[in-house]
Order: C-alpha cells, then structure tokens, then sequence
C-alpha cells in the first residue's frame, strides 16, 4: 500500500540557533530537539541525560496512601497475600516483579494469572474463588481491574481485599477495592498518565520501599521487567517512561534477572546494545507465547525463576510455544486475508470485523495488526470462546478505536482497552448487528488521511551529513518508541551505485548500495520491497527514500546503514 509521505514543521528557527550554540551541534539535530520540544541547554541534559532523580513521588498517585496503608497491615499480620496479573507481557512482567520484590519480606505470596481460554481477559470470578478457598485475604492485581466493578462487589462479599494497579481507561464507576491506582482515574492527578501496567505496580513498590526506607537500589534490581513492559505495551517512551526505560534497557543490557537473560540467550541477542524495538520483536512474543499458547503462568515462573537450569528449561518450552504462535499468526493471517480479499463487499468498507470460530484465540490481536497492515482501515478479528465471540482490535494513526466500539456498547458482553488498541467479547448472533454498527460509527468518523499509511519525516537530509559524531548524538536521544520515535530522514535524487541487490531466504529483501546527488554513498536495507522495487533501481532509475538511521554490526564490525521505510521512484 502506497504511503503519504509527511515532513513534520520545523522547531522555531531562533531555538534551533540556540541549541547549535550552546549544544555545538548542527543545525538536523538542533532542529530534531526543537520538534521534541526541548529550546533550552538544561532541557537538552535532562533529556540526554535521564536521571532517577526525575522520576515522580509515587503518593501523587490517588489513593497510593490507602494501598501502602493495606499491605503494610497484610505483612504485619502474616496474611497470605496474591499477586494476580493478566497474561500478556505487561502482566505477566508486572507479577513477577511485585511478587519478586515482595517475596522478601513475607512467604505467605503466590501469584496467580488467568486462564486466557476458561476465564478470559481481566480479573475472574474463579481467581477470586480461588484466592477464597485458599485463605488469601488480599489481592493485588496489575494491569487489569479498573472497569471489574461487579467483581470487586463479589470479592468484597467473599471478604477479599483488592488493590487494583491499572493503566486502562476506567468506565462510568470506579470499583470499589480498598485501593484503585490508575493514573487514569479522573480524580488521579498523577503528572504522568501514561505508565504502563508494570510501571504503576513500580511506582507502588517505590512507595512501599519509601515507607519502610527500603534502599532503592533493591527495587531497581527488577528495573529491567518494566523496560520491556513499555516497549511491548507500546505505551509513549516519553516523561516517566522515558526514565524507565533508559535505565531498564541499561539492566537488560548488563545485568538482567536470570529470565530475561535466558529469553536473550535463546533469541540469539548479540551484544549489550538492545533497544525498545528488540524488546518488542525479540523478547515480547516469547513472553507472550506462553499465554498464548498454554498459560501466562509460564511466563511468570520463568520471570521469577532464580536457578538457572531450571529457568533454562522453561525458557526452552517457551521457546516451542513461540514457534508454534508464529505458525498459527502466518496460517490465520492468511486466511483473514484471503476472506476479505474474495469478497468486493467486505473490501470497500471503511472497517473490518472477522470471525471464525476455528481461529485460536490467543493469536486474534497479532492476525489483527497484520490485516491493519494490508489494508490499513480499524479491524477486529473474532473467534469463538465459551459460547461467545471474542477478540482484538487494532486501530490506525490518530482514529479512537475505543470510541468506535464503545458506540455499540449495547451489544457488548465484556470490553476494555485504549485508542490504539482494544480487547471485547459479545454474543454471537450479535456479530451481524455488531459489524454493522462499528462501521457505521467508522464510516461516520473516519476520514481519508486517517485511512491513507503515513511516513512522517523529521527532515530532509543530505548522505554527507551523516557521520559518526552525527550518529554518536543522535544515538543519545534514545530509547525510541511511541511519543519519541527514532528520527526518520528523506533524501532525494538517489541512483544505485551498482551495489544493490535482492537478499532473504525469498529474495524479498533489498540490500541497497545508494549514492546521493554529490555522489556519497550509502548502504541501506529495505525489507520486503525487492518485489517492488528491485528491477526499477537496478535499471538506474532515480528514486528518493525514507529512512531512520542504524548501525549494522557484521564479524566484529560496526558500520552506519540506513533501514528504508519507503522508496519513492522518480518517474511517478
């Protein structure tokens, strides 16, 4: 699909002649700071140089008091105490690291993770069942809870206490735990609102840690979890965040838990140089695997997991999960494709709801995402579980696809989530009037840019400004992701320098050999575009491209390359 390629406005110019002075660097790079809005020198450190210092008092955060309060008088009196957690990575990542860090301070805890295909999303009726049953007398749940209202209720008549620590966006009516932490609440003031569900159970330990002078150094020894809790929740790499994971991926990088280092280990991470994409493309799908496949309780064991043998063995099972989810993601993706691709009357609509009850539900988000990719428009992807239809939805730039389903609440069975990206369940013989009502909302909202893939470029750039010192700063404004993405450059009137040919197993993949209008050289790959582009730019057609810039390591050797976003040729 063609993309609409964007150049974002410049920074005001006298603050990009500021920040060259006193920063003593170019003018690209001055202007890229002044588009992150940052105009002055102690913004500029600050920015470069995240600091722990930075990071917010976590009794900001409504109703942190009562929840420290709660489980100060759990440890005192020697209750038994649960840590309960969805099953993808933000969960799972925020069990282990709240049941780590506690862990130390009382043995009556244990962790608990719902079933993803018996209980569904959220907190259960059978995990607070079970926490009765077995004299648990507090919950703590992470990432998930805010919108459970009749759940608590059935809690509090079991006389389970629940302290939620959530990031989602809450419904009409707060439930009624002994504490409610979510940044979200409106009546949260926290100045950061956009933690992922491992970073509030973070800021609660800090709080805990605070109360009881705990040094701070224990907690940053699980600093590492909430680094790929960020990257794989895909929540902004900004603020808070940003301060988190820069010293997250310092850990991942140099002394992970025993886990992680194991997932790094198996997914054949090489070197200390993992950012927030490795995060999301290495280390997140095998954390998610597990409850994907099996159980998210996999995930947590092996996140909890101290003795290497034995974490080296669930990793390895873990392992086996992933491939069998790469495997399923390929063949449902297929199919999702082929069902829209056959039928003139689901390809012209302006969204995309399927269902099949065949498809395994634990790999719907992922198929989602790949079909927002073919066909760019708000997509949900369905299958049946318990009697119902459930699934993942997935929007595109700038749409509220939370907004779109809530429209059809009426028919809405269970349902949580935020702009980009949401979960829902309803009946079945429901779908016919759900599909309708979800487009009608989208074709009512929707408009042509919001449906047309975007390529935002920071600036235009020439290949001889990009050297090693270039490189060197520009490295420095990482970790990347949501809220400050990895720059992103166009250059134009670009020929092959008679380098260029198709790699990958399939020949998909483009390893281009490009010399700019002065003549300066640069490599570059462009993956799954040799199809397009291969034969066109071998014939010395001139083309411009967009691209962020990386660095290529080979038997030793570390050299600049360019990854291409989009290759536009000339003669169009």
């Amino acid at each position: 699909m063609k993309k609409k390629i964007i150049i974002n406005p410049s920074g005001d110019k006298e603050i990009i002649k500021h920040l060259q002075e006193v920063l003593n660097i170019n003018e690209t790079l001055a202007n890229l700071l002044a588009q992150r809005d940052i105009k002055t020198f102690d913004e500029a450190k600050t920015y470069f140089r995240p600091s722990l210092d930075q990071l917010h008092d976590p009794f900001l955060m409504t109703d942190m008091d009562k929840a420290v309060e709660r489980l100060e008088k759990a440890l005192s009196n020697n209750e038994k105490i649960l840590i309960y957690g969805d099953y993808d990575v933000d969960g799972t990542t925020s069990v282990a690291l709240v049941y780590s860090f506690l862990k130390k301070y009382t043995e009556n805890i244990d962790f608990y993770i719902p079933d993803r295909y018996i209980e569904g999303y959220g907190i259960s009726k059978q995990g607070i069942d079970f926490a009765s049953e077995n004299n648990f007398s507090l919950i703590i749940a992470l990432d998930c809870g805010i919108k459970a209202v009749e759940k608590i209720n059935y809690a509090n008549q079991k006389k389970v206490d629940f302290i939620i620590c959530d990031h989602h966006t809450p419904g009409n009516k707060v439930p009624s735990a002994y504490a409610v932490l979510d940044p979200k609440r409106e009546d949260c003031f926290y100045p950061d609102k956009n933690l992922s569900g491992c970073g509030v159970g973070f800021k609660f330990m800090q709080a805990f840690s605070n109360r009881k002078n705990i040094d701070f150094s224990e907690l940053m020894e699980l600093i590492d979890l909430v680094a790929v809790s960020i990257a794989s929740d895909i929540v902004p790499v900004t603020g808070e965040n940003r301060i988190l994971a820069y010293f997250g991926l310092k850990k991942l990088n140099n002394n992970p838990i025993k886990g992680l280092e194991i997932i790094k280990r198996i997914s054949r991470v090489k070197g200390k140089g993992m950012t927030i994409s490795d995060c999301v493309f290495k280390i997140g799908p095998r954390i998610n695997a597990a409850g994907r496949i099996k159980s998210g309780s996999d995930a947590v064991r092996l996140l909890v997991e101290a003795d290497n043998k034995l974490a080296t063995e669930i990793a390895q099972q873990i392992d086996v999960y992933n491939t069998e989810r790469k495997n399923l993601d390929r063949d449902i993706t297929h199919e999702a494709l082929r069902t829209i691709g056959n039928n003139p009357d689901l390809r012209n609509k302006k969204s995309t709801v399927l269902y099949d009850k065949n498809w395994h539900k634990g790999v719907v988000g992922i198929v989602a995402s790949r079909v927002t990719e073919t066909y760019y428009r708000p997509t949900i992807i369905l299958t049946e579980s318990n009697g119902y239809a459930t699934g993942s939805a997935r929007s595109v730039s700038d749409f509220n696809i939370y907004n779109a389903i809530n429209s059809c609440n009426h028919l809405l069975v269970n349902f949580g989530g935020h702009k980009f990206a949401a979960g829902l369940t309803i009946k079945i013989e429901d779908l016919e009037e759900f599909s309708d009502c979800f487009e009608k909302y989208v074709s009512e909202h929707i408009t042509e840019a919001q449906l047309t893939p975007v390529v935002k470029v920071d600036s235009e750039l020439n290949f001889s400004d990009i050297d090693r010192k270039f490189f060197s700063i520009m490295s420095q404004m990482a970790p990347f992701g949501p809220g400050n993405m990895s720059p992103t450059f166009l250059t134009t009137g670009i020929s092959d320098a008679g380098g260029t040919r198709q790699v990958g197993a399939n020949k998909e993949h483009l390893k281009l050999e490009m010399a700019d209008k002065e003549g300066v050289i640069m490599p570059g790959i462009a993956f799954s575009m040799a199809p397009d582009y291969f034969k066109p730019i071998a014939n010395k057609e001139r083309f411009s491209v967009c691209y962020s810039i990386d660095k290529n390591e080979f038997r030793g050797n570390v050299t600049i390359q360019l990854r291409v976003k989009e290759i536009i040729l000339e003669n169009l």
